[in-house]
């Protein structure tokens, strides 16, 4: 891989990693961490990655990384997860956005990377399970039960009321 790909993989793959961060984490600060770091691998490998597969190569490092940092952060907790009544506090209702974030965390790490990249990036269940590194199968099921599980949890009217 060139200098000239790596820059061109930078403009091409930073926005859909970032997108698929925050998503993932929903928390700006640690998914442009998760970008920078992606890239600083990539840096590191320049050599031993080949230019077709830089897309794919990028997914597989940020879907680690953010595997790992989902790990590490449920080690701790933050104040307003600990305390409902801080985060809601200030607003009546709840938006659509912070009850589809609030399902998001419901699911395992695997489930939730797997239906962002399908729905949210737009991979085919073949790339998701490159990138994931599990089989097509496995991906439909974690999908499957993924979707299932948000439905059942926006379904409910007490969390969109």
């Amino acid at each position: 891989m060139t200098l000239h790909e790596y820059n061109c993989a930078v403009d091409q793959h930073a926005d859909g990693i970032y997108r698929f961060a925050v998503k993932h984490l929903r928390d700006l600060d640690t998914a442009k961490d998760v970008v920078q770091e992606s890239f600083a691998r990539l840096w590191q490998k320049l050599d031993d990655v080949d230019g077709g597969k830089v897309k794919s190569y990028l997914f597989t490092t940020a879907h680690h990384l953010l595997v790992d940092t989902a790990r590490r952060d449920t080690r701790s907790t933050r104040m307003e997860e600990r305390h409902e009544d801080l985060r809601w506090g200030t607003q009546s209702q709840p938006d659509l956005k912070e009850v589809l974030d609030a399902a998001l965390a419901t699911l395992p790490e695997v489930q939730r990377s797997v239906v962002l990249l399908r729905d949210l990036e737009g991979y085919s269940y073949e790339e998701i399970a490159e990138l994931a590194g599990l089989n097509v199968t496995q991906v439909k099921v974690y999908i499957y039960r993924g979707r299932t599980a948000l439905k059942e949890y926006i379904g409910s009217l007490e969390n969109v009321l």
